[in-house]
């Protein structure tokens, strides 16, 4: 701003000030119109909050993605291994010769559900599922944990005999 513009300026509001606070413009004044274009104010101002909310909002839901995935992988993990040891232990029931649903297995019995169980499951489920399940051993161990035995059952003449049956087995192919 030069000078004369500012010296015109500060003229005009000596000019204008006194007829404005005493309640009327000169007449030159009072026939211009004055247009504000707030619209264009508005949008403008919404791009600028837009390009500075969208990436904050991306980036938020992004870490929460991250946050839940290993969660969320461990359920989705657990409840596939809790399905594949139930469906190994249900077809045993059903493949061994004296096993009951819902009846006490005897041991002999009961290691033979456990060796069919633990067979099927290796037979049938995917390889980083037997992984996550715990191998042979611990898919053995979830089977032995299923299954209704009798009271003299116990890890060391059921469990054992069952998973050195599917050991031997698989060593034998």
């Amino acid at each position: 701003m030069s000078i004369t513009k500012g010296a015109a300026a500060c003229s005009f509001a000596v000019a204008v000030l006194p007829a404005i606070l005493a309640g009327g413009l000169p007449a030159q004044a009072a026939e211009t119109d004055v247009t504000v274009h707030w619209g264009d104010a508005v949008i403008t101002g919404a791009q600028t909050i837009g390009t500075i909310l969208v990436p904050l909002a991306v980036t938020a839901a992004t870490a929460a993605v991250a946050r839940m995935a290993g969660p969320l992988r461990f359920l989705v993990t657990t409840t596939l291994v809790e399905r594949m040891v139930r469906n190994a232990a249900d077809y045993a029931l059903n493949a061994v010769a004296g096993a009951v649903r819902g009846k006490s297995l005897t041991i002999p019995v009961g290691s033979a559900v456990i060796a069919q169980g633990v067979q099927r499951a290796l037979d049938q489920a995917p390889a980083w599922l037997i992984e996550a399940a715990g191998g042979p051993t611990g898919i053995a161990e979830k089977i032995f944990r299923s299954l209704p035995l009798e009271a003299t059952a116990n890890a060391g003449n059921t469990l054992v005999p069952g998973l050195d049956a599917v050991l031997n087995r698989r060593t034998a192919i």
